[in-house]
């Protein structure tokens, strides 16, 4: 196998299916002795992955591959033809590497703040170091991180996360009180000792990413804290170095009726609790001095006490109890931020195709949407619905402000089915040789469905959660709600079926 792929001519040719079947093997492997606690084995197996032709592939592949692959680091260098990618795999060798200083900018930490964050930009080699060593560390991440740790995770998102924030809080006689966490710098001040004194990977190369220092207009400086906001590595260490963190609240509680539970997603988390009591007198000293031993603190001003009556916002939604009922809804601030970003696009091509508008707004519709719907938006949907259509009418009045209304209509809306204003394009199908309309997404008609959180225990990297996985990827394809932790295992079959899955 290893002669047959050191045999491919060119970076078109490679196997993919092969190459990443061998890597998952060996990734296996590593999360099989992790649970067997064999660590000298884990070892072993991270020394035979990083030092594979296969892993080497795949790591030029992943770096390559995505949006960053196309910016260069301090030596203005990237990998754009088959050969520069070819000569990269050979150029994968732990003997003789030296990390370069990382290129520093700075980024608006939210749209239209006034606040920026750093972004660190390895070279391609760093990066595609990183993205070796990682193939790795993830088996290792996956069996050890939290339970209930979302952020940054194989087959977990942020809607995991909140379906468990809701099942935490929904019963009669669930928790009432939230600790809403954020720590301050996060990545920039993770302490440098503890990573190299707790992370399963060669510390030779850890090292280097760790102290190689950044460059900002043409001048460096030393890196004594932290990871790069940028590397490839980074959210793994992230979630190795926050690992422990539920099992440390939950050990300091003696009692079942405090109701405490920790959801976390990245450096985000919330943490409920019965009384305010708990949450001050237990639960806040224990997070501080597990976060005070890896160089982390608690942000003040973002860190705070609520009641579920109030209402807190967790990862772009507000969840809240309305007198018996406890519902997530869009926040105010995610709402704000979408019609923002919708208003700046229409307002920048006001002498745009038609066309070319609904293109540039369809993906930010349905993503905004997609992520909200297994949320309580049906109405919020609505709403901003209808705010499209004014915004929309808008550009349409600047652009024929001498037409009559009418006009605009026709020229500009059609109906479809029960359907009536929808706003459209016509164009040309090459292929089919014949017009068609190019419609802008409603908002309105997406589905509001719900969604079964992941298994806290599933690990992409333990075979006998195959089937399990298989199944969820292929009701995320058929668009339904998937499975439910508390099925058991051996129904899972039958209970798809079920229309109260649909």
């Amino acid at each position: 196998m290893m002669a047959q792929v050191g045999a491919l001519p060119t970076w078109k040719t490679i196997d993919w299916t092969t190459v990443e079947e061998h890597v998952r093997r060996l990734q296996i492997r590593i999360a099989k002795a992790v649970k067997t606690k064999k660590y000298g084995k884990v070892k072993a197996l991270q020394w035979l992955l990083t030092h594979s032709r296969y892993a080497k592939l795949l790591a030029i592949k992943r770096v390559t591959g995505n949006q960053g692959g196309k910016t260069a680091g301090v030596d203005k260098v990237i990998w754009t033809t088959p050969e520069d990618k070819m000569r990269a795999v050979e150029s994968l060798k732990r003997r003789g590497y030296k990390a370069q200083p990382l290129r520093r900018i700075y980024i608006p930490k939210k749209r239209g703040s006034n606040k920026q964050r750093p972004l660190s930009i390895p070279t391609m080699v760093d990066r595609a170091q990183q993205a070796l060593y990682l193939l790795s560390l993830e088996p290792i991440v996956e069996s050890v991180a939290d339970r209930n740790a979302y952020g940054f995770r194989q087959k977990r998102c942020a809607a995991d996360a909140i379906e468990q924030c809701m099942l935490s809080l929904w019963q009669k006689g669930s928790a009432e009180w939230i600790f809403e966490g954020d720590i301050q710098e996060c990545f920039n001040d993770i302490s440098h000792r503890w990573l190299l004194a707790n992370v399963p990977i060669d510390k030779v190369m850890l090292v280097q990413w760790l102290k190689a220092g950044y460059i900002y207009k043409g001048s460096y400086s030393p890196t004594i804290a932290g990871t790069p906001q940028g590397g490839i590595i980074s959210p793994a260490l992230l979630l190795i170095t926050l690992q422990g963190l539920e099992e440390a609240v939950l050990q300091a509680i003696s009692k079942r009726k405090d109701k405490v539970h920790v959801i976390s997603f990245a450096d985000d988390f919330i943490i409920t609790g019965a009384t305010k009591e708990v949450l001050i007198e237990k639960v806040t000293p224990v997070v501080k001095s597990f976060l005070a031993e890896r160089g982390l603190t608690l942000s003040e001003s973002k860190t705070k006490i609520t009641h579920i009556k109030e209402g807190f916002d967790f990862l772009g939604l507000t969840i809240r109890k309305y007198k018996d009922k406890v519902l997530s809804t869009p926040s105010k601030a995610s709402r704000k931020s979408f019609y923002a970003n919708l208003r700046k696009v229409v307002k920048s091509n006001k002498s745009a195709k038609t066309e070319n508008l609904i293109r540039m707004l369809n993906p930010r519709i349905l993503g905004w949407g997609n992520y909200f719907r297994f949320s309580a938006a049906k109405r919020i949907f609505e709403s901003m619905g209808y705010q499209i259509f004014r915004l929309l009418w808008r550009w349409i009045h600047s652009r024929h402000s001498r037409k009559s209304s009418k006009w605009r209509i026709k020229r500009y809306f059609r109906s479809r089915g029960e359907e009536h204003w929808v706003f459209t394009a016509k164009i040309f199908n090459d292929k089919k040789k014949e017009a068609e309309y190019l419609d802008l997404v409603r908002m309105s008609k997406i589905l509001i469905r719900r969604h079964i959180k992941i298994r806290g225990s599933a690990n992409p990297y333990d075979p006998q959660y195959s089937e399990y996985f298989q199944l969820r990827e292929q009701e995320k394809r058929r668009g339904n709600a998937i499975i439910s932790d508390a099925v058991p295992y051996n129904n899972f079959l039958a209970l798809l079926d079920q229309e109260h899955w649909s």
